[in-house]
């Protein structure tokens, strides 16, 4: 009889917990298939020049890229703060205030976790190559808020900086 009921009990709480990881824990979803993580914040700063000096001479970040329009001036940078972590700067102008844009989440496969947060209900949009190896698209959280889903190739400037890491 005690057997019986140590087994029922077991058989109960693997059902239970079996249930529960199936339905996310505390009513929370399943975590995205793939999902590396945040890979950058990204900021939009009046004056580019002293806050890329700031952040690469004062802060120690490390310059992975900087890309510029057709008169020299930079229209975006990316600085290394740590191994898997960067730091997007862009200089503001009408379109774009300063401050806070978007945050980045490195993926490993774009169009399943397209797939899967479109079946989610999430707007996305469609993805775009952006650098060698390198290609993001957008989803919009509550309120707005700017999600950069970013796959990168072994040859990605992000890829490159984060193996060469000390």
């Amino acid at each position: 009889m005690r057997a019986s009921i140590v087994f029922l009990m077991g058989l109960l709480l693997g059902t239970a917990i079996s249930t529960g990881s199936a339905q996310g824990v505390g009513g929370q979803g399943e975590r995205l298939p793939g999902m590396n993580g945040v890979n950058h914040i990204a900021m939009s700063v009046e004056n580019f020049d002293e806050a890329f000096a700031f952040y690469t001479q004062k802060m120690g970040f490390r310059e992975v890229l900087t890309l510029r329009d057709d008169k020299g001036q930079p229209t975006l940078a990316f600085v290394q703060a740590g191994r898997n972590t960067f730091l997007e700067l862009a200089p503001s102008n009408t379109n774009r205030a300063p401050g806070l844009t978007h945050f980045g989440l490195q993926v490993q496969d774009m169009n399943a976790t397209i797939a899967a947060l479109k079946q989610r209900g999430v707007t996305v949009g469609d993805p775009r190559t952006v650098g060698k190896q390198w290609v993001v698209a957008n989803a919009t959280g509550p309120s707005g808020v700017r999600i950069e889903l970013t796959e990168l190739g072994p040859d990605s400037p992000p890829s490159q900086a984060t193996e060469s890491w000390k």
